[in-house]
């Protein structure tokens, strides 16, 4: 009998899943119900990575593993895939994908070289999936990513076909029409559209993403290190309440800005 921790682990997963002796929480749960679980698990694991935290790398990277095989088991007992079935496939793509290593060795291949293949033998394995091609040019898997990835990808898709912005300024004054019709639609004389707002909103965003990617930056990552900043000067501004002993809930818009101002003030300093 096979006792690896693996093999342990995957007899925790099974048992919380019993229908009789489960965890009620586990058992109620469905492919759809946990996918927030793997979001979130994977940006903890991207934190912990972030910070060079080896103890909490190996943490966070099991808690993905976690939602991994949650999403085996149910497979399993739905008999459609199990971790066994999961493993075997990706072990085949891995091979099918690396014909430098699995086939004919060659050492010279470069890392580029090695994603232009990878996309190559994957746009095929597609092709041969769905049978004759068809006149739509981005597929519907451009979604399969976060928004802004998503956005980002589409932008590319569209790129390689020539229907794009010459450059990044041109996607600027696309940025500045996207916010003023978002505006038109926020005015203060006119009845909320929250449908209209949703859209445009999503049009600005967008567009967005297509700024950031004629700059060559990643929106998800810009938006990250904003995220990171606020929460930073936020922490700055509480830590200076403390000091001060005044209490946050005591305190209104234009109070709390002061101490917001001085903590931007002191981390400028800093720098």
């Amino acid at each position: 009998m096979n006792n690896s921790n693996f093999e342990k682990l995957k007899q925790v997963i099974a048992d919380l899943r019993h229908p009789v002796d489960g965890c009620p929480w586990d058992l109620k749960q469905t492919h759809e119900s946990l996918l927030k679980y793997l979001l979130e698990e994977s940006y903890e694991y991207i934190e912990a990575v972030e910070e060079k935290d080896p103890k909490k790398m190996e943490e966070e990277i099991g808690d993905v593993l976690m939602q991994v095989l949650l999403h085996a088991q149910l497979g399993s007992e739905k008999k459609l895939f199990d971790i066994e079935s999961v493993s075997a496939k990706l072990t085949e793509k891995l091979i099918r994908r690396h014909p430098h290593v699995f086939e004919k060795k060659d050492t010279s291949i470069t890392s580029d070289q090695v994603l232009i293949n990878w996309e190559k033998i994957k746009a095929e394995e597609r092709l041969r999936e769905e049978g004759e091609k068809t006149h739509h040019r981005i597929k519907k898997s451009a979604l399969n990513a976060p928004p802004l990835a998503a956005a980002v990808k589409i932008g590319k898709k569209t790129n390689d076909i020539k229907f794009d912005w010459d450059d990044y300024t041109q996607v600027a004054y696309k940025v500045e029409e996207e916010w003023q019709e978002l505006k038109e639609e926020l005015t203060p004389h006119r009845a909320l559209n929250r449908d209209a707002v949703f859209e445009e909103m999503g049009d600005l965003l967008f567009s967005v993403a297509q700024l950031a990617r004629h700059l060559d930056m990643d929106p998800d990552a810009a938006l990250h290190a904003a995220n990171k900043k606020f929460l930073r000067r936020f922490h700055a501004m509480e830590d200076l309440m403390v000091k001060k002993g005044v209490v946050l809930e005591d305190m209104n818009q234009e109070q709390m800005d002061v101490y917001w101002n001085q903590a931007k003030v002191d981390e400028k300093t800093k720098k």
